[in-house]
């Protein structure tokens, strides 16, 4: 009996180690209108999770983005949350991160690519890298995650890839290496080259465009010439763009790909689906598979929670409520680190210091949820959330631990919002706490509780405020924008701290008080004069 016991205990690690080997979890960052959603859909279109892609920004009544599911979302044509993605893919699970690309939703993406193993980099071929590229590239360096770069619309007009190279090596600080190269650019894009063994993609443009895949056609680099399908100018530069990555270009190390040294380059257009495919294939020979992750313990030090020797664990990067008008409730969404996740397994819930049943787990893609039976390291699962789970909380079997914290972000922008009917006070608070607990926003008091305010990264936040107040409890509400700019915690007595005219003293959510700032000259000023106080920035 001993004996049978070890083999199905040697089984069932096999059968983790093998399902984590297969995970890549990874997200999607670009500035906005650099054609990241449009890259997702087509990975969705190529993985065959959906058969045709439609376009992100369609005409009236065409369809939206199958990542995007709040009908703001759709209206703008822009991605305000982050969605969650599972789809095989060859012998690969992918767990997808459709992160916002907005700048004003950069604290939702944060947080987001807390759950991420690596990241893809989208930058436009004729704007290079931008500002919210940088922000987004900083926030994966910080956490040593990895990142490959993509080089998109490479269909239409462009800069030249050597100087779009230069210039991501530039202003990111980190080495490129090209993987393949593009044939043409702009109209005459024809494919790429695979720098590693010379082999040619050409791609022809199909009758349904982008919404269906490719059709391509595979040829030595040196048969190219005489195939008579690109123009003696375009061979030219391509062997010449060759010949000086040879000479000066980087090497691709995978080991420093992982270390955050370098990132692969790679060119394509999602439009028209010229080099998915082959970009999806390099990405899942390169992307790492989940890892361990470092842990606070409860005795004060550190754990490395290793994602197969360990029982199932997870934490919460991302609530989101009301994704479905139908079931009007909130959902938790967890990361799992480690082990073999069941349904409806009992866990314990390291914050409340009691257990929880984790019951009618689901992925989502869009608004369809599909039902979770068992989950691995990597995955993204969707818990049902009676109000028991915050951000950051950790989940395990064995408990004695919580994952480091996810990072906060300095509100930059503050609020006076009020229900224009008094008769709805009660829906109205019920929607900010919910939008508060999510990260949508912050709720900030006054020292004395008699005002409350509301706090952001970035302004299309509050339009998300009033839009989901409105549209998911019946809430219109009237929002007045405070003259400040910048915010700090004060470590000090509150009564003794001589404050600048154009500031403001109030508490967070967690009782801290906060200082809010006309101007970063204000906060210097405030500094000055109280050398007995300690203004902390919010990070």
């Amino acid at each position: 009996m001993l004996r049978a016991m070890m083999r199905t205990d040697t089984t069932e690690h096999n059968e983790l180690a093998i399902a984590t080997a297969k995970r890549r979890t990874f997200a999607i960052i670009s500035h906005p209108d650099a054609g990241k959603t449009t890259l997702t859909e087509k990975l969705l279109l190529y993985s065959g999770l959906i058969r045709t892609a439609g376009m992100v920004r369609g005409r009236k009544g065409g369809k939206t983005a199958a990542s995007d599911w709040m009908g703001m979302e759709q209206e703008r044509g822009i991605s305000i949350t982050a969605s969650a993605m599972q789809f095989p893919y060859k012998e690969a699970i992918i767990n997808l991160l459709d992160t916002p690309g907005h700048q004003d939703f950069s604290e939702d993406t944060y947080r987001t690519l807390t759950a991420a193993d690596s990241a893809i980099m989208v930058i436009d071929a004729a704007k290079g890298v931008e500002a919210q590229t940088r922000k987004l590239f900083a926030v994966c360096r910080l956490r040593r995650i990895p990142v490959l770069t993509l080089v998109n619309k490479m269909d239409l007009p462009g800069r030249p890839p050597l100087d779009l190279m230069t210039e991501v090596e530039q202003a990111l600080a980190i080495h490129a290496s090209a993987v393949n190269w593009p044939i043409g650019s702009g109209s005459d894009f024809a494919g790429i080259v695979t720098r590693a063994d010379n082999r040619v993609a050409l791609f022809s443009k199909t009758a349904h465009g982008g919404a269906t895949k490719v059709d391509v056609q595979t040829m030595a680099l040196e048969d190219l010439a005489k195939s008579g399908r690109v123009s003696p100018e375009v061979m030219a530069q391509v062997q010449h763009d060759l010949e000086l990555l040879t000479i000066a270009g980087n090497p691709l190390s995978h080991e420093q790909f992982l270390g955050g040294e370098v990132t692969p380059v790679f060119f394509a257009s999602a439009l028209t689906n010229f080099g998915v495919e082959s970009f999806l294939d390099a990405f899942v020979q390169l992307a790492p598979a989940p890892g361990a992750r470092l842990a606070d313990t409860d005795d004060g030090g550190e754990q490395s929670i290793d994602p197969i020797e360990q029982p199932f664990s997870a934490y919460v990067f991302k609530l989101q409520a009301n994704m479905n008008p139908k079931h009007r409730d909130s959902t938790a969404f967890l990361r799992v680190c480690s082990g073999r996740f069941e349904r409806d397994m009992v866990v314990k819930h390291h914050r409340l210091g009691r257990d929880v049943r984790l019951s009618r787990p689901h992925s989502l893609v869009a608004q369809e949820r599909s039902t979770v039976e068992e989950a691995f390291p990597g995955d993204i699962i969707g818990i049902i959330n009676p109000g028991v789970f915050a951000i950051g909380d950790t989940i395990s079997v064995t408990g004695g631990f919580r994952f480091k914290p996810l990072p906060q972000f300095q509100p930059e922008i503050f609020a006076r919002i009020r229900p224009t009917d008094v008769g709805k006070r009660k829906s109205f608070d019920k929607g900010m706490e919910q939008m508060a607990q999510e990260g949508t926003v912050q709720i900030m008091r006054s020292l004395n509780d008699l005002e409350s305010l509301v706090a952001a990264v970035g302004r299309l936040q509050f339009d998300v405020l009033q839009y989901r107040l409105r549209h998911e409890y019946r809430v219109e509400t009237v929002l007045d924008t405070l003259p400040f700019t910048c915010s700090a915690w004060l470590e000090g007595d509150p009564e003794t701290f001589k404050r600048p005219s154009a500031s403001m003293i109030v508490k967070d959510q967690r009782g801290r008080v906060v200082v809010l700032f006309g101007d970063h000259l204000m906060k210097t000023i405030a500094r000055d004069r109280n050398p007995d106080h300690v203004l902390k920035d919010m990070g």
